[in-house]
């Protein structure tokens, strides 16, 4: 059984030198220019080695603590569960609307009223 033979598709000389001088903008990215021409940032790269001209370097900022408390340590948070807001349950039939309002607080007894409700 043969193998379906790998294709490449041949850019030409021109092509690759536009790409290539895009990336040497400040501010553009190899992958960026790459990715809007349909090809693979590291086939972009591996044409400007070829060609002497070195990719440049990924550059990531560290991150920083917006305190300068030390980062990794637990901190708690008290969330406040809020009661005051109704479970509603509104129901229409036909010209008949039936809404029913039930504390957030008793949610389980909601759930089970429910159940027996629906049958």
């Amino acid at each position: 059984m043969n193998s379906p033979r790998r294709t490449r598709s041949p850019h030409s000389e021109a092509f690759k030198q536009s790409l290539i001088e895009a990336c040497s903008e400040p501010g553009v990215s190899v992958a960026g220019v790459a990715l809007a021409n349909g090809i693979n940032a590291n086939q972009l790269r591996r044409w400007m080695r070829e060609r002497g001209i070195e990719p440049p370097e990924l550059f990531c900022q560290p991150l920083r603590p917006a305190t300068s408390e030390a980062i990794g340590g637990f901190v708690p948070v008290q969330l406040t569960q809020s009661t005051h807001v109704p479970i509603r349950l509104e129901r229409r039939k036909g010209a008949a609307v039936v809404t029913v309002d039930w504390p957030a607080s008793s949610a389980t007894a909601c759930g089970a009223w429910l159940s027996e409700w629906l049958g």
